[in-house]
């Protein structure tokens, strides 16, 4: 069947994050990567928006607990560690 997003878990919190995350997921450049990643494997566009939201909690939950600001820089390193993906950035 069809992959749905799950009804289980906290309804508002999904609701606030499904917008975003769809936002994120054309303007981040980290999760852009994340999404081009996941669709590549097949996951279906709602699926990879939602795992665009999980990964939009970990962003905030680590900006809080660090208290420093997000800084792009550092989920890129990451995915290039973690998936051998080279990434540029233009700054502007």
């Amino acid at each position: 069947g069809r992959t749905m997003i799950a009804r289980t878990g906290h309804a508002a919190l999904r609701k606030a994050l499904y917008m975003p995350g769809m936002v994120a997921l054309r303007h981040n450049p980290a999760l852009k990567v994340f999404g081009e990643r996941m669709r590549s494997n097949g996951l279906a566009p709602k699926a990879v928006i939602g795992a665009v939201m999980r990964k939009l909690v970990h962003l905030i939950y680590g900006v809080i607990k660090s208290g420093k600001p997000f800084d792009a820089e550092i989920p890129l390193k990451g995915l290039a560690i973690q998936d051998g993906i080279s990434y540029f950035i233009s700054r502007n």
